[in-house]
């Protein structure tokens, strides 16, 4: 079968010829029809990323599939079944073999592409903004990265929740994108000031920020006080300091957010997190944003569009 891996952390990724495998112990054999990209994907590549496995590894941390095998000790599942996965590694190939307590059953109205666009981007900005800030409806929400991979999910998920959604993002187009999913105020990183756009508008309460830099030191200033920062990632290259001093003064927070880290001491909050998640897709109230549907053969392509930022919400791939 075929596999995009990463053999060192000095070279770029290659798809290669590897062994097909095979499940041992509740595991199950996965036929993968889609694979989400994530900007953890390129932090991996070169090593950089808080969980690298071993080389060589397959590189995909989100995948969709249909179950082909079942290693012994499976119970609830079954050959033929439409699943995602969460699996940390592995989702670019053609096949592959998966703890068995990762799989989620798809409604039968999920794509695939949908399927494996959704675990990371949706349940990443819905712990972030339930679980962890606790949004209220009528609070400002101001998102960073607003038309990215979780930016674009955390501003339709702020609106559902109630609040008002300020978006920033890098341009015309991205900020159209973050208008269709539901942003009531547009910034554009490229132009102006963003502390005084936002305390033109009132300040945030809540400040989403998967982009680090000096966006989160700008963001911070136009935080109000008791608000909350979450930091969910460092799509500048840049991690910001922290100045406890402006904390302190003004009564804030600042929240880290890891969502695949749950899944070591609190897989029920991630559980139930995607359950509520599922059931929203499934009524019709999440609809995830793919700019990019491209085969394996193209998978340095998907994550070129993610190093560059030449996408909107998800990237995906297609074995």
């Amino acid at each position: 079968m075929k596999a995009f891996q990463t053999l060192d952390f000095d070279t770029a990724p290659v798809l290669r010829d590897v062994a097909l495998p095979t499940p041992g112990p509740h595991e199950v054999g996965i036929r993968i029809a889609a694979c989400g990209l994530n900007f953890a994907d390129l932090l991996m590549a070169q090593g950089k990323y808080q969980d690298c496995p071993p080389l060589p590894f397959t590189l995909g941390l989100e995948l969709a599939g249909t179950i082909t095998s079942l290693g012994d000790g499976v119970s609830g599942l079954s050959p033929g079944m439409r699943v995602a996965v969460y699996s940390g590694q592995g989702g670019l190939a053609e096949h592959g073999v998966f703890d068995a307590a990762r799989c989620v059953p798809l409604p039968d109205a999920m794509p695939f592409e949908d399927a494996a666009a959704f675990q990371i981007a949706y349940g990443t900005s819905h712990l972030a903004l339930d679980h962890r800030a606790r949004l209220q409806p009528g609070e400002t929400l101001l998102v960073l990265g607003a038309a990215g991979g979780v930016g674009l999910t955390a501003v339709e998920i702020g609106k559902r929740m109630g609040a008002r959604v300020i978006a920033c993002a890098r341009g015309a187009d991205k900020l159209e994108t973050a208008k269709a999913a539901g942003a009531d105020h547009l910034i554009d990183s490229d132009t102006g000031d963003l502390r005084d756009a936002v305390k033109a508008l009132g300040g945030a309460d809540v400040v989403y920020d998967p982009v680090g830099g000096d966006l989160f030191t700008a963001a911070m200033r136009a935080t109000r006080p008791g608000g909350r920062i979450i930091v969910v990632g460092f799509a500048s290259g840049t991690v910001p300091p922290i100045a406890a001093n402006h904390l302190m003064v003004k009564n804030i927070d600042v929240l880290g957010l890891y969502w695949g880290g749950y899944l070591k001491f609190a897989p029920d909050v991630l559980t139930d997190s995607l359950s509520t998640l599922m059931g929203w897709y499934a009524t019709g109230g999440l609809r995830p944003h793919i700019s990019h549907v491209l085969p394996l053969d193209r998978a340095a392509e998907g994550l070129e569009l993610l190093r560059s930022r030449r996408s909107t919400g998800k990237v995906v791939i297609t074995p």
